[in-house]
C-alpha cells in the first residue's frame, strides 16, 4: 500500500464528562475519565494503518515522561515515530469537555510552534496531511506536490498559504470567514492547483466545490456519541479512497462512511468498528 506523512498534532487528551451543555455562569458536574492518546495525526493516522498504509507522523510532544507515553503509544498503534520532535518542557494535556449529546468543548494549552526538518526529502511519500502551522510549511508542501505526492491540508484557522490538492474544513470554520465564492476562497489558500475544496456540514453531509462547480455527498446516518475526531477521520477516509484512484464522488462517499464510524465511538480515535469494517473490505 502507500506510504503517508501526517504532518498535525500528537495530543494527550484529558476527558471530562459533563452532566449538561455547558452554559456562561452555570455550575456543572463532571466526571473524569482519564487521559488518551489523540489529535490530529493520531486520529487521521489510525484507520489508514487499519487499511493497510505505511503511515509516518511529522509532530512534537515534550521531553517528558507524558511525552515518552504519547509515543509509546503511537509505535503500538503501529505509527513510524521518527519525525517526531521532542520539545523543552512538560506535555501539556488537551481538554475536552464533552457533553451529553456528544458535542465537545476544546480547552488546548499553548505549545511551542512546530519545528519541521531543515532537509526534507518527499520522493518517499505517496501522500502528504497537513494540520497545523509551522514555519516553511507551504515550501515543504510545495516540494511534495512536485513530486506527484498527493497532498491534502485543512484549512488553516490564520487562513496561511497552503499549496494542496485537496483543501477541507467545515462549515463551522468557514462560517468565521466572509467568503462569498468558496472556490475562489479556497484557491486563495491552495493555489491553483487546488482540485476540490471540501466543506464538512456534520449531518448535512459535504459539498465540494472545484472548477466545475460543486457536487454534494450525504452523510451516512449513525448513532452520534462522540464527535471529536469526526472531521480528522473524514479527511483519513477521503485519502485513503484518493490513494486508490477513486472518484471525488466515490472518495467522499468513503470519507462520509469513516466519518459516521467515528461519531459513534466513545472516543477521539477511531473505533474499531471502523478496523473490523476495512478488514471485511
Amino acid at each position: 500500500m502507500a506510504h503517508a506523512l501526517i504532518i498535525a498534532n500528537i495530543n494527550c487528551d484529558q476527558i471530562l464528562r459533563l452532566s449538561r451543555p455547558l452554559q456562561s455562569g452555570a455550575r456543572i458536574h463532571y466526571e473524569e475519565q482519564g487521559y488518551r492518546l489523540g489529535g490530529g495525526a493520531a486520529n487521521t493516522g489510525l484507520g489508514l494503518v487499519w487499511a493497510g498504509h505505511q503511515i509516518s507522523l511529522l509532530s512534537q510532544v515534550g521531553e517528558d515522561q507524558r511525552g515518552d507515553w504519547l509515543i509509546d503509544q503511537a509505535q503500538q498503534l503501529g505509527f513510524n515515530c521518527h519525525w517526531v520532535h521532542r520539545h523543552v518542557g512538560a506535555t501539556q494535556p488537551l481538554q475536552l469537555l464533552m457533553e451529553p449529546n456528544g458535542e465537545r468543548t476544546i480547552l488546548r494549552p499553548n505549545r511551542p510552534r512546530l519545528l519541521l526538518p531543515q532537509h526534507f526529502d518527499p520522493t518517499p511519500f505517496n501522500a502528504l496531511y497537513v494540520n497545523l502551522s509551522a514555519e516553511g510549511l507551504p515550501s515543504l508542501m510545495r516540494q511534495a506536490m512536485a513530486t506527484d505526492c498527493l497532498v491534502v491540508a485543512q484549512l488553516p484557522k490564520d487562513l496561511a498559504q497552503r499549496p494542496c490538492d485537496y483543501l477541507i474544513t467545515s462549515v463551522d470554520d468557514l462560517a468565521q470567514h466572509q467568503v462569498d465564492d468558496p472556490w475562489q476562497f479556497g484557491q486563495q489558500i491552495a493555489g491553483n492547483n487546488l482540485r476540490a475544496f471540501i466543506v464538512t456540514q456534520g449531518s448535512k453531509g459535504a459539498i465540494a466545490y472545484h472548477a466545475d462547480g460543486q457536487q454534494s455527498c450525504p452523510a451516512v446516518a449513525t448513532n452520534v456519541i462522540d464527535s471529536t475526531g469526526a472531521g480528522d477521520c473524514y479527511a483519513g477516509g477521503l485519502i485513503h479512497a484518493l490513494l486508490q484512484s477513486l472518484s471525488l464522488a466515490e472518495a467522499m462517499q468513503q470519507a462520509a462512511q469513516w466519518a459516521a464510524f467515528a461519531v459513534s465511538g466513545d472516543s477521539s480515535l477511531p473505533p474499531e468498528t471502523l478496523q473490523h469494517y476495512l478488514q471485511r473490505r
